[in-house]
């Protein structure tokens, strides 16, 4: 049902977060069930998939263009970006197996069919997805491993960045928000290192979330707790 997010052939250092939370209900535990193999993207995990093969994404979604959210937590983004643009294709990928099943749930009840969900870290998902495959990334309140000593393991790092730019088409858009201004530091220093150009003409750019924007319950707890929202726009070069 869920992946494994190491594997001892994973070039990679180990996963750290939470894979699993409080007890699923029972309807989760049936879209999980029911509903997660039919939305895989492909042999993903290093068991099913040793050889790395590519995943044919030309094919995934009938020659769709394909968007990537990474940490899509309780899904809410995901499943509004595949509603409000049929035209594209989904992938999101979340190592929490309970944001998963919400997710799931979600997908049911809005009846979206562009989408394909992989339960793991993104980093197995890298490995398969071909170069210059995906149109547009997102990177939305990531873990912000607040220690000094635990910031290599933000998404933000060289180890999760340069595959990402290897999987985006030149041009391709990536979004990134956080309420952590240390998190925006990091974001500014590091992702134009990895061959991305920020697209605010201003300061005030980064105070104003995109026009297609649903507002998620990470950033409702942020608001609750008087933490400030900031949107940063990335487009590979």
């Amino acid at each position: 049902m869920t992946s494994s997010n190491k594997h001892p052939g994973a070039p990679w250092r180990n996963f750290y977060g939470r894979v699993k939370g409080k007890t699923l209900k029972a309807s989760q535990e049936a879209y999980l069930d029911e509903d997660l193999a039919k939305l895989s993207p492909g042999a993903v995990d290093w068991d099913e998939n040793p050889e790395r093969a590519a995943l044919d994404t030309g094919a995934m979604f009938g020659g769709k263009p394909v968007w990537l959210e990474v940490g899509f937590g309780g899904g809410e983004h995901m499943v509004h970006q595949a509603a409000t643009y049929p035209e594209v294709g989904v992938i999101g990928c979340e190592p929490f197996i309970n944001g998963v099943a919400m997710l799931l749930g979600k997908i049911r009840r809005a009846g979206v069919e562009n989408v394909k969900v992989y339960p793991g870290d993104v980093r197995n998902l890298f490995d398969v997805l071909p170069e210059a495959s995906i149109d547009k990334a997102f990177l939305l309140y990531p873990d912000p491993w607040p220690k000094a000593r635990h910031h290599r393991r933000r998404f933000v790092t060289p180890e999760h960045l340069e595959p990402l730019a290897r999987v985006l088409k030149p041009g391709a858009e990536f979004r990134v928000a956080t309420d952590i201004p240390d998190y925006v530091r990091q974001t500014m220093v590091e992702v134009p290192k990895a061959g991305f150009e920020w697209l605010a003409e201003g300061p005030a750019d980064w105070r104003e979330p995109w026009g297609d924007w649903i507002s998620t319950r990470y950033e409702q707890k942020a608001l609750r707790e008087g933490r400030v929202p900031h949107y940063m726009t990335f487009r590979k070069r």
